[in-house]
C-alpha cells in the first residue's frame, strides 16, 4: 500500500484515491476530513504526476492554512510541495486580482481596505448614522456583494424604503471604492467571478493553472465562492470538497448549506462518500450527538461512531439562577481538576453569546482559576492603534494607499471625500500610489486651491518625518506626530470622556513601547513599524497555548476540542435563540447544539437556569428542547429536586469525602 494511504480507514482511503470526477466528502465532526485533503494533496502530487502548482487547497481561515500547509510539507518533503497553493478564499481572490487587475481597470498595487475603513467610508456617505443602522446597511452590502448583485440590481430587488436607500448607498460606496482604487473584503471574491465572467481568456488561463482544487469546510461557502469553484473546475469538476451539512452554522455571515445540494445539480456525477468514524469523543457523547441531529432534514444520514470508549456519563443540571450557575461550573472545574489531575486547558466553557461570559468570568476569578476568552479584540486592532499604525505605515512605505486614506481623514485635515476621490481617479488613471499622484502637474492643475493646499500640506508634513524616521529617536518623532495631529483633542472631541480617556491611555502605552523597543534595540521607527506588522500577522500564533480554561461562543468554538466540556444556559430564547424558534433558523440553531456537544472528547456537563436576569428583570426559564432529543440513556441529571440547590450541595459532600479519602487520614 501506498505510504499515502497508510493509516487511513477504508472511507478516507477511497476519498484520498477518488479521482474519476467530482467528490463530495461528508466528513462527520472529528472524522479526519484535514488528514483526507492533505493525503490527497500528496497522492495528486507524489502517485499521480500532478505538479504541487497546479494544485490548490481552500479553507476559510488563515490558521486551517497554515496547519494544512505544515502538514502538506512533512508529506511531501524537499522541492514536491513547491508551488502549491493553500489559502483561504479570499487570498486566493487577491492574488488573482493582483494579477489581472488591470483587466478590470484598477492598478495591480489596488488597496484592499479592512472592515474599519470601509466602514468609515460609507458612514461619510449615510452622513455619520447611529452604529446600528451603519451595520445593518454595512451587513446588506455584504450580503448583495455575496450574491453577486451589482447595486443596479440590488435597487432592483430592494423591497422597501430602507433597501432603496441602501441600495443607493451601496452604489456610492462602489464609486468611491473605484475612485480610490481599493476593494473591501467581500470584492476579494465577488471581483473574480466578474473578471472569469467577463474575461474568458482570463478563465481559461486560471484553470491551466489550477488543475484540480480541494475545498474545506464546503458548508461555510457562499454564492460567491461557490460561483468561483464552479468557474475554476468547468464541467468536468476536478475538485474534492469537504464538508458537513450537519455542522452548517454560519447563515447569518452569508453561508449557504443548500451549497451542498447545488453540488449534485451542476455535476450529475458528483460522487458522495461519508465519513463517519470519529477520532475526538467517547461513544457516550457520539449518541448524544446523534440523538440530536438526526431531528434535522439532513443530505445524507450518517452516524457518528468511535473505538475510544464508552465515556463519563453526560450530566444536565438545572441551577437556581444565572450567578449560581457560573459558581457551579468554576467549583465543578477546580474539583474535577484536582480529582484527576488535569490541566486548566483542558476545560472549556462554551455559550450561545457572548453576554454570557461576564458571570462565568467572575466566578472564576473568584475561585483563582485562570482562563482565556476566545476571539477577543487584539490590541493591535483598537481603533486608536490603528489610527496611528496608518502614519507609521505610511511613514514607511508612501505607496500604501488604505494608510493614506486613514491617516488623512483621521483626525480631519480638512480633506474631504470629494478631494479623495479626485486623487484616486487620477492615481488610476497614472496607475500611480495617492501619494506620488498629489505632487504631478496633471492632478494639481485640476484642484481647486484650497483642497490642494490641504493635501500638501498633509503630503509634506508625512515627507518631512519619513525623512528623520531613519535616523532620529522613534520616541521623539511619536510625540512630535501626535502633537502636531492633535490627536488627544481630536478623541475628547469626538468620544465621551471615559472612552477618549481609555483610548489615549491605550495609545500612550503603544507609543511608549514603541519608544523603548526603540532604545533597547537600536531600532528607527522605520525597523519599529515592521516590527508591528510582523506581530500584528503573528498574533496568537504561540507556540504553546496557555494553561488557562477556555471561555468562547459556539460559533467560535468549531473546529476546536477539549477533554471536557461545560456547554452552558441551554434553555429556549438562548439556545435556540429567540429569534430562531423554527423552519431553517431553528435547524441552525439545532446544528449549533450539536457542534457544542461534538467539542467535547470524553466530558460533556450541560447547565441551564430556572430563572436568569434579563434586561434587568428576573424572568424564568425553561429548558432548551434540544435537552429532550438527548438519549436518555446517556444522561444522568442534577439540581432538578424541588430545592435546585440541594443535589449541588449533595455533590459537593460527595467529592469533598472522595478528596479526603484520597488524600488519606490526618492529611
Amino acid at each position: 500500500m501506498s505510504s499515502h494511504l497508510a493509516g487511513l480507514n477504508p472511507q478516507q482511503r477511497e476519498a484520498v484515491r477518488y479521482l474519476d470526477g467530482p467528490l463530495l466528502v461528508l466528513a462527520g465532526a472529528g472524522s479526519g476530513k484535514t488528514r483526507v485533503i492533505t493525503r490527497k494533496i500528496a497522492y495528486l502530487v507524489a502517485e499521480c504526476g500532478i505538479e504541487a502548482r497546479h494544485v490548490a487547497a481552500i479553507t476559510f481561515t488563515n490558521k486551517a492554512a497554515r496547519e494544512m500547509r505544515d502538514r502538506v510539507a512533512e508529506l511531501l518533503p524537499g522541492k514536491q510541495a513547491k508551488g502549491l497553493t493553500v489559502s483561504t478564499f479570499h487570498s486566493l481572490g487577491l492574488r488573482i486580482l493582483r494579477v489581472e487587475a488591470r483587466r478590470l481597470g484598477y492598478k495591480p498595487r489596488f488597496s484592499v481596505l479592512d472592515a474599519a475603513d470601509a466602514q468609515q467610508i460609507l458612514s461619510d456617505i449615510l452622513k455619520n448614522p447611529d452604529r446600528a443602522s451603519l451595520r445593518q446597511v454595512a451587513s446588506l452590502i455584504s450580503t448583495w456583494k455575496n450574491a453577486l448583485l451589482a447595486p443596479t440590481e440590488a435597487r432592483a430587488a430592494a423591497g422597501d424604503d430602507d433597501e432603496i436607500q441602501a441600495a443607493l448607498a451601496y452604489q456610492a460606496y462602489q464609486d468611491t471604492l473605484r475612485a480610490y482604487q481599493a476593494v473591501d473584503f467581500d470584492d476579494l471574491i465577488r471581483l473574480p467571478v466578474v473578471l472569469f465572467r467577463e474575461h474568458p481568456e482570463a478563465l481559461a488561463t486560471w484553470r491551466s493553472r489550477l488543475r484540480y482544487l480541494l475545498v474545506d469546510e464546503y458548508q461555510d461557502t457562499n454564492g460567491a465562492q461557490y460561483e468561483i469553484l464552479k468557474l475554476l473546475t468547468g464541467v468536468g469538476g476536478r475538485f474534492t470538497a469537504v464538508g458537513d451539512d450537519d455542522q452548517a452554522i454560519y447563515a447569518w455571515r452569508g453561508a449557504d448549506v443548500e451549497n451542498l445540494r447545488r453540488l449534485n445539480d451542476d455535476w450529475p456525477n458528483l460522487r458522495v462518500i461519508p465519513l463517519t468514524q470519529n477520532y475526538r469523543s467517547s461513544q457516550r457523547i457520539l449518541r448524544a450527538a446523534n440523538s440530536v441531529i438526526r431531528n434535522n432534514p439532513r443530505l445524507q444520514e450518517k452516524n457518528l461512531w468511535s473505538e475510544l470508549g464508552l465515556g463519563d456519563p453526560i450530566e444536565i443540571v438545572r441551577c437556581r439562577d444565572d450567578r449560581h450557575e457560573a459558581e457551579t461550573v468554576a467549583l465543578r472545574i477546580s474539583a474535577h481538576k484536582f480529582e484527576h489531575r488535569t490541566r486548566h486547558a483542558d476545560y472549556a466553557i462554551l455559550y450561545r453569546g457572548n453576554h454570557q461570559a461576564r458571570l462565568f468570568e467572575e466566578a472564576l476569578r473568584e475561585n483563582r482559576i485562570p482562563y482565556q476568552i476566545s476571539g477577543g479584540q487584539s490590541f493591535f486592532d483598537k481603533a486608536e492603534i490603528k489610527d496611528l499604525t496608518a502614519y507609521l505605515r505610511l511613514i514607511a512605505n508612501p505607496d500604501d494607499d488604505p494608510a493614506f486614506i486613514r491617516a488623512a481623514t483621521t483626525p480631519r485635515r480638512g480633506i474631504g471625500a470629494a478631494t479623495l476621490e479626485k486623487l484616486g481617479d487620477h492615481a488610476g488613471q497614472r496607475h500611480i500610489g495617492l501619494f506620488a499622484a498629489v505632487y504631478e502637474t496633471g492632478f494639481q492643475e485640476n484642484l481647486p486651491a484650497r483642497q490642494l493646499e490641504s493635501l500638501l500640506t498633509f503630503a509634506d508634513f508625512i515627507g518631512r518625518l519619513a525623512g528623520r524616521a531613519e535616523r532620529e529617536p522613534a520616541g521623539r518623532l511619536l510625540d512630535e506626530l501626535l502633537a502636531a495631529i492633535q490627536y488627544e483633542q481630536w478623541l475628547f472631541d469626538n468620544e465621551d470622556e471615559r472612552a477618549a480617556r481609555a483610548k489615549w491611555a491605550n495609545l500612550r502605552e503603544f507609543v511608549d513601547w514603541l519608544s523603548k523597543k526603540g532604545e533597547e534595540d537600536g531600532k528607527s521607527l522605520i525597523e519599529l513599524t515592521q516590527t508591528v506588522a510582523l506581530m500584528n500577522l503573528l498574533e496568537g500564533r504561540e507556540d504553546e497555548a496557555p494553561d488557562a480554561v477556555r471561555l468562547s461562543t459556539l460559533h467560535a468554538a468549531k473546529g476546536l476540542e477539549y477533554p471536557h466540556v461545560f456547554l452552558v444556559g441551554v434553555e429556549e430564547e438562548i439556545l435556540p435563540h429567540r429569534e430562531c424558534q423554527e423552519g431553517n433558523r431553528l435547524e441552525e440553531e439545532r446544528r449549533l447544539m450539536y457542534v457544542g456537544i461534538t467539542r467535547a472528547r470524553r466530558g460533556l456537563t450541560i447547565t441551564w437556569c430556572g430563572r436568569r436576569k434579563r434586561g434587568g428583570e428576573i424572568v424564568d426559564c425553561a429548558p432548551s428542547r434540544f435537552l429532550d432529543e438527548l438519549d436518555p440513556a446517556e444522561i444522568r441529571r442534577a439540581g432538578e429536586t424541588s430545592d435546585p440547590g440541594q443535589d449541588a450541595r449533595e455533590d459537593g459532600r460527595r467529592r469533598l469525602s472522595a478528596l479526603k479519602a484520597m488524600l488519606g487520614p490526618g492529611k
